[in-house]
């Protein structure tokens, strides 16, 4: 009895070039891509040898409609395929964009804030024994604007992060470091894909972890010296 095959929508991954040049080529999903990549001779002079080549290895269970010369559309998918090396992409190809400009530079926004915050701390005193307090309307609006500002900044970075993850693919980088990493923070998302594109357009794609480096540093000493202009206010603001 036959078993009716099913079509199952074929994942992004390595296949036999359909134009038979021995090479395996990249499918987005939807389409065929420039990206080309040749396999290990290793395969070959597996399958030479009369063995079968192993799970994930070029050669290995791909389906009948995925071998050379024999393509009339989409490969369909008979298994999991493991992911090949990333092939580099053109030199005329853009590594940078304004959406991961916007955010590696996005915390500038929060250290302005920062710098027009001057709170004045006054004493209150509170109670039958005059305990002294500090009066709570030295946290005026900057200070809220700070702490407001600080989850918006974060929101806004995830989505530039997913927008950037998008433009690289667009753009032919295989495999981009993924947007999800920018919930764990910004500086995470901003140094894992200056890495992958690094590793796809060498000599370029590391300019925004310079970037994000120095407005760290930046952002160290103007915490530490604002720091220590508020613990100075607070001192002079208790009695001795």
């Amino acid at each position: 009895m036959t078993v009716p095959q099913h079509n199952t929508p074929t994942p992004p991954g390595w296949y036999p070039d359909p134009s038979g040049s021995g090479q395996l080529r990249w499918w987005d999903g939807t389409a065929w891509t420039g990206n080309a990549w040749n396999p290990p001779a290793q395969a070959g002079a597996g399958q030479a040898g009369g063995g079968q080549a192993g799970p994930g290895q070029p050669g290995a269970a791909w389906p009948a409609a995925a071998r050379p010369g024999q393509y009339g559309g989409p490969p369909q998918y008979a298994g999991s395929v493991q992911p090949a090396p990333r092939p580099e992409i053109s030199r005329g190809t853009p590594v940078y964009n304004p959406f991961i400009w916007l955010v590696t530079l996005l915390p500038v926004i929060t250290l302005i804030i920062l710098l027009l915050w001057n709170p004045v701390f006054h004493l209150r005193y509170v109670g039958a024994r005059r305990v002294p307090t500090l009066d709570p309307s030295a946290f005026s609006v900057p200070y809220f604007l700070l702490v407001i500002s600080g989850w918006l900044i974060y929101g806004v970075s995830v989505l530039l992060s997913y927008l950037d993850w998008q433009k690289l693919q667009r753009d032919g980088v295989v495999r981009p470091f993924h947007w999800a990493w920018a919930f764990l923070g910004a500086g995470v998302y901003v140094v894992g894909r200056s890495v992958i594109v690094h590793k796809v357009a060498p000599q370029r794609g590391l300019a925004p972890v310079w970037a994000l480096i120095g407005l760290t540093a930046l952002s160290l000493i103007l915490v530490s010296v604002k720091a220590s202009m508020i613990i100075s206010t607070i001192a002079k603001a208790l009695p001795m």
